[in-house]
């Protein structure tokens, strides 16, 4: 009997690494107060994929959270991090025109403001710093990141598994599960569609808001292959070991109208202090830990030990 309650165990936990779920957190208050929807990427220790770039990419060793959406420009706002040469949209669109170093202090005020570590160093001067082995939650494989952080931008890796991945481990070439190339949309939330391609067309310069923004991804993000190109935490030459290197940008955007920069070849890279474009923006990575296994996968698994145990009789 207990070979059979170990097999549950281990049946829960592959329930809980393969399947995708949700989660909503809240920060600030009063007036102030925002939401946001992170989705869990499971599969911990992927298979990384071979054909895109850089090459290889994708493999977590890890349970994350990214957000469902990108960061909106009225989150930004409420904690004070404004566009380059103020460029703004209008609230529930993107934040667009955001340096590398905008969303850098966003994502550090997530931790502080609820008690936490600050994910990334800034020094006196304002200008951003590598982590020492004196610092508390130093990691020499990351010196831009502090291990004792909640909130940060996602690496290439963790990016790149959320867009082109799948719970199954299947690699796409787009980020909306799909071989295909998306079809060019304004806004909406169809299948294999995405934002991009609608040049500066008006009001909120073409951009969608971030929960209309197009289809969803295998793992159920949105808008990784448009709206607005997104910055990632990691270095452009894929190692975090200067402070002040370019940094990759992933993602097409609603002004470019070539699909090539979708698909998952295609990889950006920026000054994180001095540039952005007006069609740069962000999304939020998050630690998270093993959710419990659905009621779908307790009655599989309740099956299952059924099964083993009139095979015992």
């Amino acid at each position: 009997m207990r070979k059979l309650q170990r097999l549950v165990i281990f049946l829960a936990s592959l329930a809980t690494i393969s399947s995708a779920q949700t989660t909503t957190e809240t920060f600030g208050s009063g007036a102030n107060a925002f939401t946001m929807e992170f989705v869990t990427i499971g599969n911990p220790g992927n298979a990384a994929d071979t054909t895109g770039t850089p090459n290889p990419v994708g493999s977590v060793s890890y349970i994350y959270n990214i957000g469902k959406y990108e960061v909106s420009r009225d989150m930004t706002d409420k904690v004070g991090i404004s566009g380059v040469g103020g460029f703004s949209t209008t609230a529930n669109k993107p934040a667009a025109g955001i340096t590398w170093y905008g969303a850098a202090k966003f994502v550090n005020w997530l931790n502080t403001s609820t008690g936490g570590q600050a994910a990334y160093k800034f020094g006196s001067s304002g200008n951003i710093e590598l982590w020492s082995p004196t610092d508390s939650g130093y990691n020499p494989n990351n010196l831009f990141r502090n291990s004792n952080a909640k909130y940060f931008l996602p690496s290439t890796d963790e990016w790149y598994k959320a867009a082109y991945g799948s719970p199954s481990g299947t690699w796409y070439n787009y980020p909306t599960g799909s071989d295909t190339a998306p079809t060019k949309v304004s806004g909406g939330t169809d299948g294999n569609s995405a934002v991009y391609g609608g040049g500066l067309n008006g009001a909120g310069f073409g951009l969608a808001d971030i929960n209309n923004a197009g289809g969803l991804s295998a793992w159920g993000t949105m808008a990784q292959g448009g709206n607005v190109a997104e910055w990632n935490e990691t270095a452009f030459d894929g190692i975090n070991d200067t402070a002040s290197e370019s940094r990759v940008v992933r993602g097409n955007s609603f002004f470019y109208s070539n699909e090539a920069g979708l698909d998952s070849s295609h990889q950006g890279g920026s000054s994180p202090y001095s540039v952005a474009g007006y069609d740069w923006g962000f999304r939020v990575a998050a630690t998270a830990s093993v959710p419990e296994p659905s009621s779908l996968s307790l009655l599989t698994m309740g099956g299952v030990l059924v099964a083993l145990g009139r095979r015992r009789n």
